[in-house]
């Protein structure tokens, strides 16, 4: 579909597009004058070869540019605040963040930071914090490096307290970044589950979303085209790498981001749990979760499935026929079917399930979640 092309969307901002993109890092920032980039990112990326060639192509320039790698897989707020002290500490200009959703929403938050010092969970979205977030920010660039929860095209950041848990949302229009540089060569030596478990978390977002309480033609629009891209992309992505599919990954990652911008659901309230609690990574959480809570909402829906069923072109348009892909599909890219297989014990299941009927992304769920329904769901999937 896309090739070895360049393409340039600006929509929700804008995306440089395409195998070799990044290259214009150096070239886009001497445009805007700025030469005291904070890279932020996590601690597998900063020893890759590929983020060694970026802050080299940078220094060629005479670009110097700060590295901040001292992060946790799921972002909690001392990330934050220490990545902050190091933009105070070096006399930065502006923020890169390169990697997957847990880099970019830290890289995110710093931006909010610098200029917005009050607690970093006043500015809460869930709160109404949106509405502190009145100063300026720094310049702002996105790199994302895996194909999953499309942080670089949002405007929000989830960051989970160190000692409860619990994620907030740090919100506002001001947190977009100002462009893009989505390079599909920066994801294909990805490790294979690496690669099914952030295309799982991108299909979760287009399906949410896609499902989500309220009417919204846009997203339920690019929802379905996402899901159509990654039902033909992912398990090749996974198995049989190439060019193409990790193109068609990335873009249907980003158009799930845009897309969840109506909302999400059970499934995410589901999965958030298991990573604040067991640190489990994000995508893999949503992907052993979403057949379950699909499940969950199939009754009273049925026409909202039956066009996902069309789109997967299944050869029965149900609900059923839905959930059973799911369940497949995992299984096609070595996804446990079960959550005791990633670590998940009977014991944890009460705590789990504070936490899920605390979490913001159920309210926007097609149908209401109680607590033991949580409970009921987490049971089954164990």
């Amino acid at each position: 579909m896309f090739g070895d092309k360049i393409y340039q969307y600006n929509f929700p901002t804008t995306i440089r597009f395409g195998a070799g993109v990044v290259k214009e890092l150096p070239a886009y920032l001497k445009a805007n004058n700025l030469k005291h980039p904070l890279l932020v990112t996590d601690p597998t990326i900063a020893g890759l070869p590929f983020f060694k060639a970026i802050v080299n192509d940078l220094n060629q320039q005479q670009i110097h540019a700060e590295v901040f790698s001292d992060t946790h897989k799921n972002p909690v707020k001392s990330d934050v605040y220490k990545g902050t002290e190091v933009w105070d500490h070096t006399n930065r200009d502006c923020i890169i963040g390169i990697g997957g959703g847990a880099a970019i929403d830290i890289a995110r938050a710093i931006v909010l930071r610098v200029n917005h010092r009050e607690d970093l969970f006043k500015y809460d979205d869930l709160v109404g914090g949106d509405v502190y977030v009145t100063n300026d920010v720094p310049h702002f660039v996105a790199i994302p490096t895996t194909a999953g929860t499309g942080s670089e095209v949002g405007r929000s950041a989830i960051i989970a307290d160190d000692d409860t848990h619990q994620k907030k949302i740090l919100f506002s229009p001001k947190l977009m970044v100002k462009i893009v540089f989505a390079d599909p060569l920066l994801t294909m030596d990805l490790p294979a589950a690496i690669t099914a478990a952030t295309g799982m978390d991108a299909l979760t977002h287009n399906m949410e979303a896609f499902i989500a309480k309220n009417p919204h033609p846009l997203c339920e629009g690019i929802a379905l085209e996402g899901i159509y891209l990654i039902k033909n992309s992912l398990q090749k992505a996974v198995l049989q790498p190439d060019l193409e599919s990790r193109s068609n990954m990335l873009m249907a990652s980003m158009m799930g981001a845009i897309a969840f911008q109506k909302g999400l659901g059970v499934v995410h309230s589901l999965a958030h749990p298991l990573s604040s609690l067991l640190d489990t990574h994000h995508g893999l959480a949503n992907a052993v979760n979403i057949p379950y809570g699909m499940e969950f909402n199939i009754a009273g829906f049925e026409d909202k499935f039956r066009r996902i069923a069309r789109t997967l072109e299944l050869r029965e348009e149900t609900g059923s026929a839905v959930v059973q892909y799911l369940f497949e599909l995992n299984a096609s890219i070595h996804i446990p079917a079960k959550l005791r297989d990633i670590g998940v014990k009977e014991t944890h299941i009460d705590t789990l399930s504070d936490l899920a009927i605390a979490d913001f992304a159920h309210p926007n769920n097609p149908k209401p979640v109680s607590r033991e329904d949580f409970k009921q769901l987490y049971l089954k999937a164990l």
